[in-house]
């Protein structure tokens, strides 16, 4: 234990002798931890915030009926929301469509949960209100243009029933809808609303915002589609494939860029340590000549650059949370979780950096002659 101290007293005194290049080295190790630190944890937490965003672009999963179902029902919407993974559901919004007049026009009405709606499809333009009681209709602006309603308007929708008969019921357009896709063209009112109109209780699709990897989003259509009776679930790929296409190029650029500052910083290490063996040679010939062995050269020059390499990496980790803290706020407007073994993972990786970079200046000690430099030559 004695023995082991005094090493360290000597590496740590040895180190401090030389301020400015110490200064410059754990400067290099820091950045790079930092890099590291940063650019990984904000990686680790960028499929949570990516996926809140992609969430904003609408469903990534519908539940449809299969074989000769003719439509869903409610049990359904329990049974699936069972199987999504935990905690990972932004929306749910059911959908019926049924065919209505409106001053004697035909157009496609849909019924749904609006709540549910809104959250599922947060990238719809409204020019007024949600809706917020039953009697309370959403228009899209195409009708609006087309029959010249307005916000706060009331209009009378005509339906019919299961055995033919016309059902009128008065609505109030609470808000133009914008979504510059074909809800443009539809009218949406509550669930319930719709089915006083048209008769019957049934669902014609629920979609679903789920905040999860492609690959689980698979996994979860699959076992829905294998358990959920009368309903089949498939992806929206073009909002998923899309989640995973950015991802997966973060994640190429993260390891890129990541790969090269830890080049650099190994670069500038080893430049450091090869100027210190320099300055040091007479020192270490005059060691050698009085009896060191090449152990107890490598054991020094290595524990200086290992000590540098914790140094750094203990101040580049939390650096680098600072700079991922910094990035998710101005980039997702939300904080990113503290991860502690990402300090732990911050350590090993320079630690091992510099102990790589270590390895020409400390064979160049090895390599010191002690007769040659005490010439002078």
């Amino acid at each position: 234990m004695r023995r082991q101290s005094m090493y360290l007293r000597m590496v740590t005194r040895s180190l401090l002798g030389r301020r400015s290049r110490l200064i410059v080295a754990l400067l290099a190790v820091a950045i790079g931890a930092a890099t590291l630190s940063g650019l990984v944890t904000v990686y680790h937490d960028v499929p949570r915030q990516l996926g809140r965003e992609f969430r904003s672009y609408g469903a990534n999963l519908v539940v449809i009926p299969s074989g000769e179902t003719p439509g869903l029902d409610r049990s359904v919407m329990e049974r699936v929301g069972r199987l999504l993974p935990a905690d990972a559901t932004v929306g749910v919004a059911p959908y019926r469509y049924d065919t209505v007049r409106i001053h004697e026009q035909p157009f496609l009405a849909a019924g749904t949960e609006l709540p549910g709606a809104r959250a599922v499809s947060p990238y719809w333009g409204i020019t007024g209100d949600w809706p917020a009681a039953s009697g309370d209709m959403l228009v899209g602006q195409d009708v609006a243009k087309l029959i010249g309603l307005e916000a706060g308007e009331q209009v009378t929708v005509t339906g019919v029933d299961a055995g033919g008969k016309d059902v009128e019921r008065a609505f109030t357009v609470t808000g133009i809808l914008q979504s510059g896709g074909a809800e443009d063209g539809y009218v949406f009112t509550d669930l319930t609303d719709l089915a006083a109109l048209a008769g019957g209780d049934r669902i014609d699709v629920i979609e679903y915002s789920v905040a999860t990897s492609e690959e689980e989003l698979a996994a979860t259509a699959g076992r829905i589609t294998d358990t959920v009776e009368g309903a089949a679930a498939e992806r929206v790929k073009r909002v998923s494939s899309s989640e995973a296409s950015v991802l997966g190029t973060l994640q190429s650029l993260v390891y890129l860029v990541t790969l090269i500052v830890l080049v650099l910083t190994m670069i500038c290490v080893s430049t450091t340590m090869i100027a210190v063996v320099a300055e040091r040679r007479k020192e270490i010939g005059l060691r050698k000549a009085l009896g060191a062995d090449n152990r107890a050269i490598v054991a020094e020059f290595l524990g200086e650059g290992l000590l540098l390499g914790a140094l750094g990496g203990v101040l580049g980790s939390v650096l680098g949370f600072g700079f991922a803290e910094v990035v998710s706020l101005n980039v997702f407007g939300r904080g990113i979780s503290f991860q502690p073994l990402m300090i732990l993972l911050t350590v090993v990786v320079s630690v091992a950096v510099t102990g790589l970079a270590c390895v020409l200046p400390v064979r160049r000690a090895v390599d010191v002659e002690p007769a040659v430099v005490l010439r002078g030559e």
